[in-house]
């Protein structure tokens, strides 16, 4: 994994071969915070990622100066993995949970500038995902919220729908609350 820029930019840690999730992959993810970059200044803001699998996105996050990142997983390498990482950088940002992200959501009374997902693509309930974070009112006023899915999905008819972006075989439709 890599994290692209900001002050942990460049560095690289080794991913354990027995982890579960499917990483957004470098190109996708470069380019995606590519557009954030031109939308937002991440200094300062709350970003929250569910399903954060390798952690990579929380990273990024970080890296490019959100003061708090809340990093939701809920298998136990990965969670691992995303602690071990976090405390290597000492990224003090970043509050690693493990837990249900469908429990986590109508849980949470926390609200976030910047909402990442990329669960599973063969997560049952998957199309459900962003209705549920929009409708639990995770967002601050004009925040944006992430859902990276398959092509095979179309979230257009959504509130807040903004955008659909597509990288590689990697989809991203982006939500904006105004």
């Amino acid at each position: 994994m890599r994290i692209i820029s900001g002050k942990y930019g460049k560095r690289r840690f080794d991913v354990p071969s027995n982890i579960k999730a499917r990483p957004t992959t470098d190109f996708a993810r470069e380019n995606i915070f590519n557009v954030l970059s031109n939308i937002v200044d991440f200094e300062g803001l709350k970003a929250l990622d569910l399903f954060a699998g390798t952690g990579a996105v929380s990273f990024e996050f970080a890296s490019r100066g959100c003061s708090r990142v809340v990093s939701v997983e809920n298998y136990p390498v990965q969670f691992r993995f995303i602690k071990k990482v976090a405390e290597t950088l000492d990224a003090k940002e970043i509050d690693v949970i493990r837990g249900d992200v469908f429990k986590f959501i109508p849980s949470c009374s926390e609200k976030f500038d910047l909402i990442f997902a990329d669960p599973p693509y063969d997560l049952k309930n998957f199309e459900t995902i962003p209705s549920l974070i929009l409708n639990n009112n995770l967002l601050n006023e004009g925040g944006i919220f992430i859902m990276e899915h398959p092509r095979n999905f179309n979230f257009s008819e959504l509130p807040y729908f903004s955008e659909h972006r597509v990288y590689g075989s990697v989809n991203f439709s982006i939500f904006v609350k105004e």
